[in-house]
């Protein structure tokens, strides 16, 4: 059932906001030059990579050693507004489409995660990754690390038809009050490097 609600629901998305997804992408061509979508390889369902596709919020600059400079020096006022307002993740609904997300599961991180969770927070990939989910309706970028993975454990084990509902209505209200859009001093969320603990 969750997946035929996700499949019918982006369709139906995506032809409804085609003029915003037109209109963004064209804005981004303009103010931060090709390629329009950022594509990245992300960990899915049962950590599965699969390339993540969301509108491009940063430059491509590079130090004087040839390296790409870090998040907060490469974010502009209009990358970070598309952030705040959560435009950039519109593409996503293109992976939902396919079967590499859902609208409402725990968020796809970097790979290079994947050797640093514990074996309760590995649970978060037991479920396609989401667009939104209940870590990002309870603080979002704000949260440290283990709590968000508390979170994402949690909904894992008390998802329903309901819930689901319930974490894309607040997912609206967190978007127009640009709630935890930042970990406190980082441009978007500190490199997680591994819990105290660890099992793995």
């Amino acid at each position: 059932m969750k997946r035929v609600v996700d499949f019918s629901v982006a369709l139906v998305a995506i032809v409804i906001l085609s003029p915003v997804l037109s209109v963004v992408g064209l804005m981004v061509w303009k103010k931060l030059g090709s390629p329009i979508l950022f594509r990245q390889q992300r960990p899915g369902l049962n950590g599965n990579p699969f390339q993540i596709i969301k509108f491009r919020t940063m430059v491509d600059a590079l130090g004087q050693n040839g390296h790409q400079l870090p998040d907060a020096l490469r974010m502009t006022p209009f990358g970070n507004f598309l952030r705040s307002t959560s435009l950039d993740e519109l593409p996503e609904l293109w992976n939902v489409l396919k079967g590499d997300m859902s609208l409402v599961g725990p968020r796809p991180l970097l790979m290079e995660y994947l050797p640093l969770y514990n074996s309760e927070q590995n649970r978060r990939h037991d479920m396609r990754p989401g667009i939104t989910g209940w870590a990002q309706i309870n603080g979002r970028n704000g949260l440290a690390w283990e709590d968000k993975f508390k979170l994402d454990v949690w909904y894992i084990d008390n998802h329903s038809l309901i819930l689901d509902i319930r974490i894309l209505i607040f997912t609206v209200l967190k978007v127009f009050k640009r709630e935890g859009v930042s970990a406190e001093g980082e441009a978007t969320m500190s490199c997680f490097t591994g819990s105290t603990g660890n099992d793995i």
